[in-house]
């Protein structure tokens, strides 16, 4: 019995299993051979502690003719230091580092006795930097949720984070020791977008780090992914409609019906869509709790005008929504990056469509499971992005909605066509 190929629920660290980010990791690479700095940004999921990985694994570097004995290679998560504290993230770089080194005794005998001085600080990697370019390192330092710095604890206040994100960008472009490190950060939205704003008198985010986005899988991509199933172009195409390309939810589509097509059965519709939809709830959850008001304010409005006309006998009127769209590019451009809708033209008109039929039938469920009170805090938020005339003509969609769930199309009409290719297999 072969192994199933598909990865659910950990980074993806081979080399062989990992599918596209081709142009991306040759963009790292380029920066971190010039000593440079990188940051790449994306959706839940979408792949990103994957993209580090690759960058930390010598045989990727071989591949590309790089050397990967010349750089001592660090890979972490700000999440593993808990609570987030800037001694404990300079501790552990300082810590990796020595594990990292078992070819500079000198290396690790200073890092020894720094920690043992007490909290660790970016003084401390510094006196580290330059031992290692006086052994002809240099460090590549990659750190996964970089968001988990930019968010005050107890032992961490706002004023902290000021001066911790100060400190990393003076090690990073700074400092003379900066010939000897590149940094490569991952986070869920741009830097400058998570704050705290950069001082106006000190240099913006995009003077230290190329800034690169992890989008949803393009269709070649998509396509080698699911190379390892043998079915019919249909049912392939049915699976991108509830999962769209993002690799996450491909790869779960992936892993449940793997097994049974490899052995040669016909997938049972009722128990993969019922593992599919478990397994996705909590990754919709996120999705749905990271986006901002104005993000899911923009989320719901999709989602209405998309069962415009399928109420039966109830029609309602949204007025003209794609000036909101016109008006909400930027936020519209981010749920398209992180692989949550994409978009549609009709009539000569930009619109917005969900990627994934799933993710429609959750938005349609949040919806539907809204009250009033909720609603009229909603209410301030549309106010934001429309009109008091549309605003009112939206709480009345979402009004008519509650009370005519019985006949609102369950947006299950994936498993029906889920269904119908199954049986052609």
């Amino acid at each position: 019995m072969r192994n199933n190929p598909f990865n659910v629920g950990k980074p993806i660290s081979s080399s062989d299993k990992f599918v596209g980010r081709i142009s991306e990791i040759n963009r790292a690479f380029d920066q971190i051979l010039n000593y440079s700095n990188f940051a790449v940004w994306g959706g839940h999921k979408i792949g990103k502690s994957s993209f580090l990985e690759q960058l930390a694994s010598p045989q990727v570097w071989r591949i590309r003719g790089c050397d990967p004995s010349k750089a001592v290679i660090v890979l972490f998560s700000c999440r593993s230091i808990e609570p987030f504290t800037p001694s404990g993230f300079w501790r552990e770089v300082l810590k990796q580092i020595k594990d990292k080194s078992d070819s500079l005794p000198t290396v690790q005998s200073k890092i020894d006795t720094l920690l043992k001085q007490g909290e660790a600080t970016k003084d401390s990697l510094r006196q580290v930097l330059k031992m290692l370019g006086e052994e002809q390192k240099f460090l590549v330092l990659l750190v996964d949720d970089y968001d988990a710095a930019f968010y005050p604890n107890q032992q961490y206040t706002k004023a902290d984070i000021e001066v911790f994100l100060s400190e990393c960008r003076s090690v990073a472009y700074h400092a003379s020791e900066k010939q000897y490190l590149s940094m490569v950060v991952a986070s869920l939205r741009r830097l400058h977008e998570l704050g705290p704003k950069v001082p106006q008198n000190a240099s913006p985010w995009y003077n230290h780090y190329l800034f690169q986005p992890l989008k949803p899988l393009t269709e070649t991509e998509v396509g080698s992914l699911m190379s390892p199933l043998s079915m019919t172009e249909e049912l392939r195409a049915g699976i991108r409609g509830i999962a769209g390309n993002h690799p996450a939810l491909l790869q779960i589509a992936g892993f449940l019906l793997y097994r049974e097509i490899e052995t040669g059965k016909v997938p049972n519709v009722e128990t993969f869509t019922k593992d599919f939809k478990t397994a996705t709830i909590p990754f919709f959850q996120t999705s749905w709790d990271l986006s901002n008001e104005v993000e899911q304010t923009l989320l719901m409005l999709i989602a209405l005008f998309v069962l415009k006309g399928r109420i039966p006998g109830k029609l309602y009127d949204l007025g003209d929504i794609h000036i909101i769209f016109s008006q909400r590019e930027r936020e519209l451009m981010n749920l398209e990056n992180r692989g949550l809708i994409k978009a549609t033209e009709e009539a000569g008109k930009i619109g917005y469509a969900f990627a994934s039929s799933l993710m429609e039938w959750w938005v349609i469920k949040e919806i539907e499971n809204s009250n009033e009170e909720s609603l009229q805090q909603r209410q301030k938020g549309f106010l934001h992005l429309m009109s008091h005339k549309q605003t009112e003509q939206v709480t009345n969609s979402i009004r008519l909605l509650w009370t005519h769930k019985e006949v609102v199309p369950a947006a299950l009409t994936w498993i029906g066509k889920i269904t119908a290719l199954f049986s052609a297999l």
